[in-house]
């Protein structure tokens, strides 16, 4: 599970700079303080896709 967060983080990162860029354009104030809780939320969001996605590869195998 780790090495999969991490590769998950690494995906996150890939796209922060888009991310930060759409809040600065709203004139929403976006500190590293406050990209921890989201990108804690986004991993889990990203297991629960992953675990889904398992799911229902398995039952096509099946």
């Amino acid at each position: 599970m780790q090495e999969q967060n991490m590769k998950f983080m690494q995906i996150a990162m890939k796209y922060l700079p888009e991310g930060k860029q759409m809040l600065d354009e709203k004139g929403i104030e976006f500190n590293m303080e406050d990209l921890q809780p989201m990108l804690e939320l986004l991993l889990n969001v990203m297991n629960e896709a992953y675990e889904l996605g398992k799911q229902e590869a398995a039952q096509t195998d099946e």
